[in-house]
């Protein structure tokens, strides 16, 4: 009993596994991927009494070992292969309380592979208002098994489940139900051929299907090399098997689960009336979205501004307080200036997982995917698809990942090539800083502007990938049918716990996936603008104050001047009548020369770092692609940033940090810095509506993820869509950008 105890958490959709996961870990979890496959694993450590461990690891949600796509093949794996090193000791089944029949059709088979197996009867705080009764002892003598009645909601039933884990070895492996009888001579010859080994074992694996997952590669193909059923029969006697299970559930249930529908009580059908009304459903899915949007921009407005000035400070505190030189350069414009400019889009990013955790939670998520269903119908796609759409503006990753679930093929590869539309939370920070800058401050109705942008914006996406799809539908000439079926849970009160795991994990993922590409390119980057080869970049500051000595500085920055010295004139002035600050005229006139060199001397500072930074390595770059970017409204600076991107959506905003950080001072941030950014042809902001509007269409339609199109390439086994996929959205993205600032300029 020394070692690591093995522990298998499995269980059907909407049981509340990951509930139970996360009181047996806590925050001693860890998410990555299965080796060799792009399924999310989720394990962590449970800490038991008397001083042992356990290895938990989460399985992805199954309803049986009847595969029939990646998720659930993933499961039966693991429980097939002895010699895999998450083998479980033991296996604990979780269910839901409400839906017991159904779930147990799972615990049996589990059970039937002769691992100890925990049955986990969950939400036990819904039996009482149910009118739920379950006679557990009984329950136990007929399952054979030991049992754990659970409510992760009120924190009951866990430790008796760490007990039960923790005396695995004394559990049942007796098998519940003898298949064999569905075909009796079948089974007597596989058992002649195989002797030693375990029948229902081997018939799962003779079941499985391969265009999944291999499960025990010697082993399957021995066992199959002994069919002599054709896929047709073999589905059939799943079926029986199916039957014989629930008959044998069926006589359990019928003596120890009782539900007096007198006492049941709940809101489900009214709720389901309103929310998923055919008129009144999509309004309030809608408002709920505008609501979220507008929570984003409001409540993360006060971190945002601490992060940023932060970052700003920490960057001048560098400055003044290490020797002068490459390497203080380095840290306060390179890494602090690339890595502030995401970091401050934390609290916008962990706002928006917060909602959809919400969301999920609850059980409205699910109500959404069926009332969806109804609008993908016409396009070509089924519900199913939605669940990656939607799951889209998280991150477009796990979204194509997702479309595993989709049986049917071409519906499957219009969702992956579609899917990039959606807005995901990469593209956030582009988003919010541009539409920042660009679009005014005001309400329309109570909603913001900005608030309404960034909505229309995520609509625009979501609208796109299904017209696409609708494209993609008529020119991709497969043939297929599909049939749509959502599993529709209880509505229930969040658990904070659950959602502030998700938060937690999502942003770290967010910041640790993101972070390692941004350092590495903000390191690149400021190596490229702070250096430079030719007489000019050497001689920047003699040539341009020779220039100001000549011409003057810029007439932008003339006038920033003008306006930043009359709003200090008139602050001063006004507080010579507050008797408080009896500031004298002469004293006014005397701050306000002082004032006015000081914004001299930063305009000069300014205009010798841009000129640095345009014949620098990084200048000599943009320029040569000016004429791509010019006609879209950007200059070199925003063509570097774009190119930059393309290893990530989010290292847009860190590449702009890094490229404005040079010669910044204490008073200056990313946002400061791009707003008073000047288009030399037209000595106007270059952050306008024109060229910021071009700049938001342009990423809402580009293929701006290296990540996205590996994992494209990996789900569809080829590099032909990923590369069709970019080619098309890319030079979509490109003529609707054209066209937006050609019309607005």
């Amino acid at each position: 009993m020394s070692k690591q105890i093995n522990v298998a958490l499995i269980g059907n959709p909407n049981t509340g596994k990951t509930s139970v996961f996360n009181q047996l870990t806590g925050l001693n979890q860890k998410v990555g991927n299965y080796p060799g496959i792009t399924v999310e694993k989720k394990e962590g450590v449970c800490k038991l009494p008397r001083g042992l461990k356990a290895h938990i690891i989460d399985l992805p949600g199954t309803y049986s070992l009847n595969t029939t796509s990646l998720d659930e093949s993933v499961a039966a794996e693991l429980l097939l292969n002895k010699n895999d090193k998450d083998f479980p000791d033991v296996a604990v089944v979780i269910t839901d309380v409400e839906n017991l029949k159904r779930n147990l059709l799972l615990f049996t088979q589990i059970k039937d592979l002769k691992i100890p197996t925990i049955l986990v009867i969950n939400m036990a705080d819904r039996m009482s208002r149910k009118g739920i009764t379950i006679d557990i002892p009984l329950l136990e003598e007929k399952l054979d098994t030991k049992i754990a009645l659970v409510s992760t909601r009120k924190k009951t039933g866990i430790e008796k489940l760490k007990e039960l884990i923790i005396d695995y070895k004394s559990l049942s492996t007796k098998q519940n139900i003898d298949m064999t009888v569905i075909a009796s001579d079948y089974f007597d010859r596989l058992k002649k051929t195989f002797p030693k080994e375990d029948l229902y074992k081997l018939w799962l694996v003779i079941t499985q299907d391969v265009n999944f997952m291999p499960i025990q590669k010697n082993l399957q193909d021995t066992a199959r090399s002994f069919e002599t059923k054709s896929k047709s029969e073999l589905k059939k006697l799943q079926q029986k098997e199916t039957i014989l299970r629930y008959q044998f559930i069926n006589g359990i249930l019928k003596q120890t689960h009782k539900i007096d529908l007198n006492a049941a009580k709940g809101l489900r059908a009214t709720l389901d009336k309103i929310l998923m009304h055919k008129v009144f459903g999509y309004v309030i899915f809608f408002a709920i979205l505008l609501l979220i949007f507008q929570a984003i921009y409001d409540w993360s407005s006060y971190p945002m501004d601490f992060i940023e000035n932060t970052f700003a400070w920490a960057g001048e505190w560098v400055k003044d307080t290490l020797p002068p030189g490459v390497f203080t350069d380095l840290i306060a414009e390179g890494i602090l200036a690339g890595i502030g400019g995401v970091v401050i889009f934390i609290p916008q990013i962990a706002f928006l997982f917060f909602f959809i955790a919400l969301l999920e939670e609850t059980g409205y998520m699910s109500r959404v995917v069926l009332l969806m269903d109804r609008l993908m119908r016409p396009f070509g796609l089924s519900g199913k698809s939605v669940v990656p759409l939607i799951s889209g503006t998280a991150c477009a990753i796990p979204a194509i990942m997702a479309t595993r679930t989709i049986e049917n093929w071409k519906e499957r590869l219009i969702t992956i090539l579609v899917t990039p539309f959606t807005t995901c939370s990469a593209r956030l920070p582009v988003y919010l800083i541009i539409i920042t800058l660009v679009i005014p401050k005001g309400s329309f109705f109570g909603f913001s502007y900005q608030a309404l942008t960034l909505m229309l914006l995520y609509l625009l996406g979501f609208f796109t990938a299904i017209l696409s799809a609708m494209v993609l539908n008529k020119i991709l000439k497969f043939k297929s049918k599909s049939y749509f079926v959502v599993e529709m849970p209880n509505y229930k009160l969040p658990l904070i716990k659950n959602v502030a795991y998700t938060v937690i994990e999502k942003t770290k993922s967010f910041i640790f996936g993101a972070g390692k590409i941004i350092l590495a390119i903000s390191i690149i980057l400021w190596f490229l603008g702070s250096n430079g080869y030719s007489d000019d970049f050497h001689n920047a500051d003699d040539i341009v104050k020779n220039r100001i000595d000549k011409k003057g500085l810029s007439d932008f920055n003339s006038e920033n001047i003008k306006s930043e010295l009359a709003s200090y004139s008139k602050a001063l002035n006004d507080s010579i009548s507050n008797e408080i600050y009896k500031i004298s005229a002469l004293a006014v006139q005397d701050s306000i020369s002082q004032k006015q060199k000081v914004l001299y001397h930063n305009a000069i500072d300014q205009e010798i770092s841009s000129y640095r930074l345009e014949n620098s390595y990084m200048g000599y770059m943009g320029k040569a692609i000016t004429p791509i970017v010019k006609p879209l409204g950007y200059d070199w600076k925003i063509g570097i940033a774009v190119l930059t991107s393309f290893a990530a959506r989010e290292v847009f905003v860190g590449t702009l940090a890094t490229i404005y950080s040079v010669g910044s001072d204490e008073e200056e941030t990313i946002t400061n810095r791009m707003a008073a950014e000047v288009n030399p042809a037209t000595n106007k902001p270059l952050f306008n509506l024109a060229s910021g509007v071009s700049l938001l269409l342009f990423y809402a339609f580009a293929m701006q993820c290296v990540s996205t199109l590996a994992i494209v390439k990996k789900e569809t086994n080829t590099w032909k869509w990923p590369i069709a996929q970019l080619v098309f959205m890319s030079a979509f993205a490109y003529i609707v950008a054209l066209a937006a600032y050609q019309i607005l300029k």
